[in-house]
């Protein structure tokens, strides 16, 4: 049912196209509606109902995600005459208040209702519709009339005054498919940037296109690839490693399969004029009734941008364009208000500029503080004056500070190419402009400071995690690597330094482009590596840029005397990898337990420099991954020890035993940082005999492993001087107890093993402590071969004894360290029947299969790995036939 002053319905009209979306109830969902209608209206070239609708659907949402708290569906449609949106809420209970019913719209300055307020005064016409499960509001504008055929015109200029081009004026025209490749590459795009059409078709965009946004912040040109509309400036890298400042005019489009592409028309930055979009002239509104314009809006234009980035840039467009003049350029202010750093530039090199940083008090003469409002006649008169204008052809220029509450926050400035261009009365329209738009500027600089603060806790946070992760030198020095391009630079490299008498050396090198890897290597390997200064920071290296130039400088001149021989390949690496390394190179030491460990160096591409935010952010990462890469290395020098001590408590063969298989597996537990407590041991005593032991020292690490070390080789000795096996075992405990507090005790089972000439073999066994050796017989009975004796280095007085123990052919005797026994998972535990009931299906297999068998067996008892060494040693007599 319509309410009374409300139209429910709107005139009938053909619906020539349509476009919906649906948004959260969450805060962000305003900005992205307004995005959407926006980039929706200018796809369908009505422009001038773009604002109007922007500011109604904006008050629409926030009254549905904000205020009702539901979703909001928003519809636009577009007709002959003019555009419909519809903005829909899932809260019908909630009432519009209308117009002639008592209920009252509210105050304007309130924030509930004004969407109503606007859509009355806005809208051709305007209406509210409700269902039992949402709230429709819609408003209708329609196009201005105007002449056919005309969308928009200038007066006529005087000739002077019109903007100046090349004598041939080039437009390039490239079409990028959905992927972000080029599909299409015209000639004029041949004769602006040198590529040919095969060289670039087939490869991203962005393989050649220097953006001038901050990645993460402003509008990346992937997404602006993907809106309907797109216009604005942003650098092309032509093929001699230039940055190229264009003007590109872009529009999706698709084919008549609904395939979806881009049509980007560039033109020279200087040239714009030829693919601009005029602006549209603000209209005035004398009556009593309109609201005064913010001069904020009057400059920068409504919708004002979203981002800090996108302000900046409108801001030195609007400008350049109310002083006419040939650039702009606009600079924020550090912390410390000693140096100012370019953000935003127009007419002039951006990439080569962009985050270049300038002194506050730069140059002589009354202009020379950036605190004040300056005008400079002829810049020839004055070098240095403005540092950011050297070497680009601009002669007069006025600047302007951005001040709030009597801070220095920024500087924007204009210049033309010709002399005396401006005076005071330009500096005070100019002046005046920077005071509306200062604390704007400085609310998105803010916004933007909080934002990259929150980035860098999160990825130092995670580059700590990383780090902390792993202790492999070279993992943590891809990690590096990885972890700074192409997050904080293009490309890194890392320096390491063995020990203080060593030279730097290029253990590592990491290009965003792959292909660049090599020969950016083969670049730094030609040049001295940078200094290791511990002075903290990061510190200009120019050395990689400088090689870099002159290597392509003369390729670029072999090639010349080669003008009838075709071009190589090799001009197009050189100049690649001089493009690579042209712009900032800084180097960060890596300093670790008060000593330089190595240097960490970061580089940009063609004449790009750092923020300052980035290089504090890599500083702090530096600092860590110093720590990470000296830890790695104590890591592995430790390692490689333990492991040389490791492998000499071992013997490092089996001696082969006539009539006797033998087989032996040893597994240690832990990182291998660690020096092992299990050992084992086969040894010819005299001929016809030989002594066999495995044990475990208490304990791991250098303890155990000297008594590990006195235990193998006392064995040896004493039973090489014919002493049986419980003297060799007495004297070897009276030495261990003999060490004092370093003594360990130690289980150990021993042996003197006879091979018989009837194909048998005699043992005498002493098992001191020792899990006890299992014999098999051929008929599958297990029984312990041994009994228990006390263990070593407790008890001074020991009265072992020694038991003879005959294997038949076909019989396995089977020796393992307490490894094995108390392999465990949760309460269960493999023990000494668990051994005893895989010993017992290894009848027939020989020595190496029943020692395989028991270790498969024990690795697959649990599933976390062994906490404990293990050692298993098994000895078959052959049956006759397999002797």
């Amino acid at each position: 049912m319509a309410e009374p002053g409300v139209e429910t319905r709107t005139r009938s009209s053909v619906i020539t196209a349509r476009a919906a979306a649906s948004f959260d109830p969450v805060g962000r969902s305003v900005a992205t509606a307004r995005a959407f209608v926006r980039d929706t209206l200018q796809g369908w070239g009505y422009s001038d109902v773009v604002d109007d609708a922007v500011v109604l659907t904006s008050e629409l949402v926030t009254n549905a995600v904000i205020h009702a708290g539901t979703s909001a569906d928003v519809l636009c449609l577009r007709t002959e005459d003019g555009v419909r949106v519809e903005v829909a809420d899932r809260y019908p209970e909630r009432e519009v208040p209308i117009q002639g019913t008592g209920q009252s719209f509210g105050s304007p300055d309130r924030e509930n209702g004004r969407g109503l307020l606007l859509c009355a005064a806005l809208a051709s016409r305007w209406g509210v519709e409700y269902t039992p499960t949402y709230k429709q509001v819609w408003f209708q504008l329609d196009l201005p009339q105007r002449q056919v055929g005309t969308r928009s015109a200038g007066p006529v200029l005087p000739t002077s005054l019109l903007p100046v081009a090349d004598e041939r004026v080039r437009v390039a025209v490239v079409q990028i498919d959905r992927t972000g490749t080029i599909v299409n590459w015209n000639v004029d795009a041949e004769h602006l940037f040198g590529y040919a059409a095969e060289q670039v078709t087939g490869k991203p965009l962005t393989d050649i296109a220097a953006w001038p946004h901050t990645p993460g912040i402003g509008t990346g040109i992937v997404e602006a690839l993907q809106l309907s509309r797109w216009e604005g400036s942003y650098g092309i890298r032509g093929a001699d490693g230039r940055v190229i400042p264009v003007y590109a005019s872009h529009l999706r489009v698709r084919d008549t399969h609904g395939e979806p592409s881009t049509v980007c028309l560039l033109v020279r930055d200087d040239e714009r004029a030829v693919i601009q979009t005029p602006l549209r002239a603000p209209v005035t509104d004398t009556s009593a009734e309109s609201r005064s314009a913010d001069p904020f809006e009057v400059f920068i234009g409504s919708p004002a941008p979203d981002d800090l980035d996108g302000l900046l840039q409108r801001t030195v467009e609007r400008a350049r364009d109310m002083l006419d003049g040939d650039s702009a350029f606009l600079l924020l202010a550090t912390d410390d208000e000693t140096e100012l750093e370019v953000r935003a530039s127009t007419g002039l090199p951006s990439a080569r500029q962009r985050f270049a940083r300038v002194p506050v008090e730069a140059g002589t003469g009354r202009y020379s503080s950036a605190r004040m409002p300056a005008v400079h006649d002829d810049l020839t008169a004055v070098p240095g004056a403005v540092p950011l204008l050297n070497d680009t052809g601009m002669r007069s220029v006025v600047t302007v500070p951005l001040k709030v509450e009597g801070r220095l926050t920024g500087s924007l400035g204009v210049a033309a190419e010709g002399a005396a261009r401006y005076s005071n009365e330009e500096a005070l329209r100019l002046q005046f402009a920077a005071d509306r738009i200062a604390l704007a500027v400085e609310s998105a600089r803010l916004g933007e400071l909080e934002r990259l603060r929150r980035g860098s806790l999160s990825f130092l946070v995670e580059a700590s995690d990383l780090l902390a992760g792993t202790l492999d030198r070279d993992q943590t020095l891809a990690l590096m690597a990885q972890m700074t391009v192409p997050t904080l630079a293009t490309w890194c490299a890392v320096y390491t330094i063995a020990d203080q008498s060593s030279d730097p050396y290029l253990s590592y090198v990491l290009h965003e482009d792959e292909d660049r890897i090599d020969g950016l290597k083969a670049l730094l390997s030609k040049i001295d590596p940078p200094d290791p200064v511990p002075a903290p920071g990061a510190r200009i290296w120019t050395a990689p840029a400088d090689a870099a130039h002159q290597a392509a400088l003369r390729t670029s001149m072999r090639e010349l005397g080669r003008s009838s021989s075709p071009v190589s390949s090799g001009i197009g690496t050189t100049l690649a990898t001089a493009a690579a390394v042209g712009g900032e190179t800084v180097v960060l030491p890596l300093v670790a337990r008060n000593r330089v460990i190595g240097m960490l160096t970061l580089g940009k591409p063609s004449d790009d420099h750092f923020r300052q935010e980035i290089l504090e952010l890599a500083e702090d990462l530096s600092r860590r991954a110093a720590l990470a890469l000296d830890n790695a290395r104590l890591y592995s020098e430790r390692t490689a020890i333990s492991q040389a001590l490791q492998r000499s408590l071992l013997p490092p063969g089996l001696p082969q035993v006539p009539g006797v298989e033998v087989e032996v597996i040893y597994r240690a537990a832990g990182e291998g940082n660690e020096v092992g407590g299990d050992f084992y041991d086969l040894f010819p005593i005299r001929d016809g005999a030989y002594g066999f032991a495995i044990g475990d020292v208490c304990g791991t690490g250098p303890e155990a492993a000297a008594v590990t070390g006195l235990a193998r080789h006392a064995l040896r000795l004493l039973a090489r001087e014919g002493f049986g096996g419980p003297a060799v075992l007495e004297r070897l405990n009276a030495a261990i107890l003999d060490e004092g507090a370093r003594s360990r005790f130690l289980t150990l089972l021993y042996g003197e093993l006879w091979p018989q000439e009837d194909g048998s073999a005699v043992l005498k066994v002493v098992c001191a402590g020792h899990p006890l050796p299992l014999r098999l017989r051929q008929d599958g009975t297990v029984e312990p071969a041994a009994e228990p004796q006390p263990l070593l280095g407790v008890m001074e007085d020991l009265e072992l004894y020694e038991q003879v123990v005959t294997l038949n052919p076909g019989d396995v005797l089977l020796c393992v360290t307490d490894g094995v026994t108390e392999r465990r998972e949760g309460t269960r535990m493999l023990g000494d029947d668990g051994l005893a009931d895989v010993l017992t299906a290894c009848t027939g297999l020989t020595a190496g299969a029943v020692a395989s068998r028991v270790l498969r067996a024990v690795e697959r008892f649990a599933a976390e790995p062994a906490s404990d060494d293990m050692a298993i040693l098994a000895m078959r007599v052959p049956e006759p036939h397999t002797a």
